[in-house]
C-alpha cells in the first residue's frame, strides 16, 4: 500500500502571470533541439511499428514504468499503444505481458514528439499521466506547457489528457491549451480504478486530483 505521499508545495498560488507570454513565444519559434541518440533509436522502433500495424497511434507520455501504457493497451486493442519515458529504470519495473499492441521506450518525449512530427504522423489519443510538476515558480519553463517544445504537442493533435495532483498545473496547461486555439475541461478526477501508480499514491494518500480533457479534433492541427 502507498501512503504518506505529500501534497505539491509551492510558492505559486495562482496560474503563473507569464505563461501566456511565454506560450506565445514559444509559438511564433521553431523548436530546435537536437534529437538525442537514443531517442533517435527509440523513434526507429517506434518508425518500424507504426509501418507494420497501419492502426491508430496512442501515446502515453512520461509513462514511468508503464503501468499506466498497459492500462491503456488493454483498453484500445485496436490501437498501438505507446508509453515514453527517459528512466530506463522506471521502465525496468514494468511487470511484464506487453500485449501485441503495446510499445515501451526509453526516450525523451520532447525528442519523440518532434520526430513525430517531422514524419507527419498524428496522434489518436496522447495521455500526459502526473507529470512532474516543477512547483517552484521560476521553474515555469520545464513544465509542459511552459516547455518549448509545447507547440509539438499541439501539432500531433488527437485527444488529450492531463492529470496532476497539482490543480494550478492542470488550470495553466488548461490555458496554454485555450491559447493555442483548444478548448477542454479541467474537473477532478472519479478514478476508481487507478490508471498508473502514481494515481494509486495520491489516491491513497488522499489526494484531490485533476484532470485537463480535450476531445480529438475533425481536422489536424496547423
Amino acid at each position: 500500500m502507498h501512503t504518506g505521499s505529500r501534497t505539491v508545495s509551492s510558492n505559486q498560488s495562482h496560474v503563473h502571470p507569464r505563461l501566456a507570454r511565454l506560450v506565445h513565444r514559444h509559438l511564433a519559434s521553431t523548436y530546435r533541439r537536437p534529437v538525442a541518440g537514443h531517442s533517435r533509436d527509440a523513434y526507429r522502433l517506434l518508425s518500424d511499428r507504426l509501418l507494420q500495424a497501419k492502426t491508430p497511434l496512442v501515446l502515453d507520455s512520461f509513462c514511468g514504468t508503464g503501468h499506466s501504457t498497459q492500462q491503456l493497451a488493454r483498453r484500445f486493442p485496436n490501437f498501438l499503444v505507446v508509453g515514453v519515458d527517459k528512466s530506463a529504470s522506471r521502465l525496468a519495473r514494468h511487470p511484464g505481458d506487453a500485449g501485441e499492441n503495446l510499445l515501451l521506450l526509453q526516450a525523451d518525449c520532447e525528442d519523440i514528439w518532434q520526430q513525430l512530427v517531422a514524419d507527419g504522423h498524428m496522434l489518436e489519443h496522447h495521455y500526459l499521466f502526473y507529470p512532474n510538476p516543477w512547483p517552484k515558480a521560476k521553474h515555469l519553463q520545464r513544465r509542459v506547457h511552459g516547455h518549448g517544445s509545447f507547440p509539438l504537442l499541439i501539432k500531433l493533435g488527437g485527444a488529450i489528457t492531463l492529470r496532476s495532483n497539482w490543480q494550478i498545473y492542470v488550470e495553466e496547461f488548461g490555458l496554454a491549451m485555450h491559447l493555442c486555439g483548444r478548448q477542454g475541461v479541467v474537473s477532478r478526477v472519479d478514478a476508481r480504478q487507478p490508471i498508473s501508480l502514481f494515481e494509486r499514491k495520491y489516491q491513497d494518500s488522499q489526494h484531490i486530483l485533476w484532470q485537463y480533457h480535450a476531445a480529438k479534433l475533425r481536422d489536424p492541427a496547423p
